[in-house]
């Protein structure tokens, strides 16, 4: 796959170049007929309320134009074989035509699309996928791994406020475990300022650093934090740009049990995409959660988000990433 020779390549490199306080809020993406560089600003509150406005950010134009449609469909087809799936209902050949559609107009966008196709039968459509919970899996010995050559990735929570609800002191304390287990892993904390009455402005990974470091007695000196991810995308993007900077190619994610399909589904599609622009690797990507039931309902519609960002990783346009938003759906 030849991805690597893309316009969008100054883009992610310098997102993957960033420092780690990296500095998000406006991402640029190449026009690759006119070769002009555009800004796209990212001004929502957080994943908690996704509006028609809302702009995720665009780091690939992996995508031919001749192909928005059928990958569209190929996105919504495999969010209708997870949701139907215990139904019985097959989508099995609805997905095949849309492969071959995509494979008739590049063979480089079919590759992509198999590898899509790989990371959702993993995480959503693998009934035997298992999810590492703390309190139940001892993360020294689930298989993990380690060493300097791993991150504990911790992804946010709403706060309330300006504080960390219960949730994510749980991930917290998740995270802390694991980095116990694994002396030395580092930590990345991603989440930035959200959530109601936050009028100095707090952000999830500061307070989740002071937490690990005050209440769960981890050394400062190992943390790394990103303050500026408002989604599940971004926290990839960000941390993904914290594991370059640091040589790292290996990682857990931690969070709620029922976000971490979710995110595997980001991170891993991210992965893919770094691999090929970058020349980059993940080698692995695993999962330590911690177990809560989601208090907002919404967030067990983790799929319908899933795609949704999916379809901007991959730099479908703003079109057809708005006309995945969970909210048309849910």
């Amino acid at each position: 796959m030849r991805l690597r020779h893309l316009t969008a390549l100054p883009v992610i490199a310098a997102l993957l170049f960033s420092s780690c306080n990296v500095e998000v809020k406006e991402y640029s993406y190449v026009d690759s007929e006119e070769e002009t560089v555009t800004e796209v600003s990212y001004e929502t509150a957080a994943e908690t309320e996704p509006t028609a406005e809302e702009t995720i950010p665009r780091i690939s134009t992996a995508v031919a134009p001749d192909n928005e449609e059928n990958f569209r469909d190929y996105l919504l087809h495999l969010l209708e074989a997870y949701t139907s799936k215990d139904e019985g209902i097959s989508y099995d050949d609805q997905l095949q035509d849309d492969l071959e559609a995509i494979r008739a107009v590049s063979e480089d966008n079919f590759t992509m699309a198999l590898k899509i196709g790989d990371i959702w039968d993993e995480v959503f459509m693998d009934d035997d996928y298992e999810l590492y919970i703390y309190g139940q899996d001892d993360p020294a010995q689930i298989g993990i791994g380690g060493g300097s050559d791993h991150a504990i990735v911790v992804l946010g929570y709403e706060l309330m406020n300006g504080q960390m609800q219960d949730e994510l002191k749980g991930r917290c304390d998740a995270a802390a475990a694991l980095a116990e287990a694994l002396p030395d892993s580092i930590i990345i904390c991603s989440g930035g300022a959200t959530g109601p009455n936050n009028r100095e402005g707090n952000t999830e990974a500061g307070l989740m650093r002071d937490y690990l470091t005050e209440e769960c007695g981890i050394d400062p000196a190992r943390i790394y934090i990103d303050e500026d991810a408002l989604t599940t995308a971004e926290n990839a993007v960000n941390s993904f740009s914290i594991m370059r900077a640091n040589d790292i190619h290996c990682m857990t994610i931690v969070t709620s049990v029922y976000h971490m399909r979710w995110g595997q589904a980001d991170y891993q599609t991210l992965a893919y995409i770094y691999s090929q622009d970058m020349d980059y690797d993940i080698a692995s990507v695993a999962n330590f959660c911690y177990d809560v039931e989601p208090s907002v309902d919404m967030y067990r519609y983790g799929a319908h988000f899933a795609v949704w960002q999916i379809a901007s990783i991959i730099g479908l346009s703003e079109q057809t990433v708005q006309s995945l938003s969970p909210m048309n759906f849910i």
